[in-house]
């Protein structure tokens, strides 16, 4: 039986259980993660937490909805159970009826019904680390091994000494300012995210500039299980043709590699972002986007004709 559970009513411990016997558990479905990126989320539960919904709120204009948070790729059904469609379904029917509009991201393991639900298929960029560096390096694209050589004659270097903070302003006065998608909370969150992680040694935070100035480019990577996720980055758009991102994510690469570790770049459905990964040897995964409008047939025209309003 599938139960509704208020924030207050979740067991965390017992979540947490699911969350480690899911043979697709992911960190974003962390209790500790969801409580940073969306405080008060709620949850569909399925039996004794043998299955579980997180259910990542937000509310405007007194309308209650679920949206996607900032940070976090990958959402949707976890299960120690094998997944089926029919189960998929299942949870996205027991969604309450106080929640009028979802548009939410499930897992790779998540198969929607399109004849149900309006879904998406987003992608996502991966690879797998387990061969030697070298093997891997020889998929490098001619033009990744030219800015990792030019990083290198340009006297870059791969640094360990850089915070978040510094990570989160090289965003913030580059792509951040130019893009203005992120709120101030946004940063914070990103900021508490990065800093609870390295604090629990589950993850890495670099960055690549020349001599003492301050980093060209910076990435963290948020350590999941057998994977590393490439979860915030910058770069600074004066210098960003210097090579440096080229030279840090290939860094990372050498240092993890012959593991059975998969590099996880959080990203790509932007064709660019998408090239961009492939030249390291990045193959393409999907996960599904899923949207559900339960307002009446007259709000949904209005609410269009508005965002078409809205966007001119």
């Amino acid at each position: 039986m599938i139960r509704y559970l208020r924030h207050t009513e979740i067991d965390t411990e017992k979540w947490d259980r699911c969350i480690d016997r899911s043979v697709n558990g992911l960190i974003y479905a962390r209790p500790w993660y969801l409580d940073t990126v969306s405080p008060g989320w709620e949850a569909l539960v399925e039996d004794d937490y043998a299955s579980v919904f997180p259910l990542t709120w937000a509310s405007r204009c007194g309308v209650r909805y679920l949206r996607q948070p900032f940070f976090t790729q990958q959402l949707g059904l976890f299960s120690e159970r094998p997944l089926s469609q029919e189960t998929v379904t299942a949870f996205l029917d027991a969604i309450p009826p106080r929640y009028r509009f979802a548009e939410i991201h499930l897992n790779s393991f998540n198969k929607v019904d399109a004849a149900r639900f309006s879904a998406e298929i987003r992608r996502n960029h991966e690879m797998e680390l387990v061969r030697n560096y070298d093997a891997i390096a020889a998929g490098y694209s001619q033009n990744t091994r030219r800015n990792i050589r030019k990083a290198t004659e340009n006297g870059l270097s791969v640094r360990r000494k850089i915070t978040p903070d510094e990570l989160v302003t090289l965003f913030r006065e580059n792509f951040g300012r130019k893009e203005r998608k992120l709120s101030y909370r946004d940063y914070v969150t990103i900021g508490d995210l990065m800093n609870r992680s390295l604090k629990n040694a589950s993850g890495i935070l670099m960055g690549a500039g020349a001599g003492e100035a301050p980093p060209d480019a910076g990435a963290f990577f948020l350590a999941d299980r057998n994977r590393f996720i490439f979860l915030f980055s910058a770069s600074n758009m004066k210098t960003r043709d210097n090579g440096a991102m080229f030279l840090l994510i290939d860094t990372f690469i050498r240092e993890h590699s012959g593991r059975a570790l998969i590099l996880d770049f959080e990203g790509g459905h932007d064709p660019n972002l998408g090239r961009f990964y492939k030249s390291f040897g990045a193959s393409e995964t999907g996960y599904p986007a899923v949207r559900i409008n339960r307002f009446p047939p007259f709000f949904k025209a209005g609410l269009s004709l508005y965002k078409k309003l809205k966007s001119r």
